[in-house]
């Protein structure tokens, strides 16, 4: 697929068939995943592929505790609003048959993340969310349907427990995997002249189209 098409009409894809994804098509999108820089080229990234039932019913244990609170506020704020409102229907989707989903990927990171300021932490986590972004690029080329979510990581001391990660390894996301049962399409997103700004921020020229 040509890279351009694949950036444009990848989007998150939430609601996936319960078919398998063979390990073939995984391992090619992770390869290509950690194809992506990283801090030093330390090449910290490592992924868990979750399919025992039980251990993503752990997961889905989580991911439900936490969206009860983040989905039930964006219900009460935002429910009126058709776009977010599909959005959300779309999660509650994910979350009913999170068991269903194939397999989950779950991103990691070698190392502890230590409190230290944020500019810090940016630098640490470049060097996971680019593997991150070449999966789903990669998964959006082979046809598979995935999206990220951080939901059913936020208790990272159960996440390890439950899926045996050590605690010098850091689970950062999750992306549930499969073959998707709607389909592609173009992604909307606003103009990109409302979001490039020119020497100080607040100059947008192209906006003003006499840049």
């Amino acid at each position: 697929m040509d890279l351009a098409e694949a950036m444009r009409t990848q989007r998150a894809i939430r609601r996936l068939k319960p078919d398998p994804v063979d390990d073939e098509v995984l391992l090619r999108c992770l390869e290509l995943a950690t194809r992506a820089p990283s801090g030093g080229n330390r090449q910290p990234a490592e992924f868990l592929l979750v399919r025992d039932r039980r251990s993503k019913a752990a997961l889905g244990r989580l991911y439900r505790q936490s969206w009860s609170v983040y989905g039930g506020l964006g219900k009460l704020l935002y429910g009126s609003h058709e776009r977010t409102r599909k959005i959300i229907e779309a999660v509650d989707w994910q979350v009913d048959h999170w068991e269903d989903v194939p397999v989950v990927v779950v991103a990691c990171l070698r190392g502890v993340a230590l409190p230290v300021p944020g500019i810090a932490r940016s630098s640490r986590y470049g060097s996971i969310y680019p593997a991150i972004q070449n999966f789903l690029l990669a998964a959006r080329a082979e046809g598979l349907g995935a999206s990220l979510t951080t939901l059913p990581l936020w208790s990272q001391w159960a996440a390890r427990r439950a899926l045996g990660i050590p605690w010098n390894v850091e689970p950062v996301a999750a992306i549930p995997v499969g073959w998707p049962r709607g389909r592609y399409g173009p992604t909307t997103r606003r103009p990109v002249e409302r979001s490039v700004h020119v020497d100080r921020y607040g100059n947008r020229p192209f906006l003003r189209g006499d840049g």
